[in-house]
């Protein structure tokens, strides 16, 4: 079967697409517009977000309860059951309790609290107060130089009493030991070889 090759005269078979400019310039700055629109209505939302200060942590950080237990760790386990500790605020794990405690102190996990990382300034009226409440929590007279000297007289006491106590022991073995070595041996070999007269002289 022949092919024959026809020109066609005047048909554009290019298929290139012709871009208007000036619509696409148009559109581009219509967006431009926009998206200034939405950057200034986010900035005058409102104030911007005011975070309390720094406070006292009113809980013991819990970092010795699973010591020395052993625990058996799949991947698919949630992330509260798998190894190290778990934050729930932040929802994440931390692989050491060193690691942890920087965390809980950070700044992410503050702010997720709600607190900024600004410490109060406290008023003389708060010290003096605090300074109240600290003496009223001690309990009068429980505790005096007098009877930190007698506490050290006390230890320094016990101390040699056990010294003594040790001293004594190690004698009454010695004793023992050359009792048996005695008994063990007979008296007219022990006597040949000169082993009679190690008993000390002194009673």
């Amino acid at each position: 079967m022949a092919h024959t090759n026809k020109e066609v005269v005047g048909v554009d078979n290019t298929f290139r697409r012709k871009f208007d400019r000036e619509e696409y310039l148009e559109r581009a700055r219509e967006r431009e517009r926009q998206e200034e629109e939405s950057r200034s209505k986010s900035k005058s939302k409102g104030p911007p977000v005011q975070r309390k200060p720094l406070k006292h942590r009113d809980c013991e950080v819990d970092l010795e309860s699973r010591l020395g237990k052993t625990q058996v760790v799949t991947p698919v386990a949630p992330l509260s059951q798998q190894a190290g500790y778990y934050c729930s605020v932040c929802e994440c794990v931390v692989k050491d309790s060193a690691n942890y405690l920087d965390h809980i102190n950070g700044k992410k996990h503050q702010r997720a609290l709600g607190m900024s990382m600004r410490v109060e300034r406290a008023s003389v009226d708060q010290v003096k107060q605090r300074f109240e409440v600290l003496k009223k929590r001690r309990v009068p007279g429980s505790f005096t130089e007098q009877d930190l000297d007698e506490r050290i007289l006390k230890q320094q006491q016990e101390e040699e009493e056990r010294k003594r106590q040790r001293r004594e022991k190690k004698k009454e073995k010695k004793r023992e030991k050359v009792a048996e070595e005695e008994t063990e041996m007979d008296p007219d070999v022990a006597e040949m070889m000169g082993f009679g007269g190690f008993r000390s002289s002194k009673k």
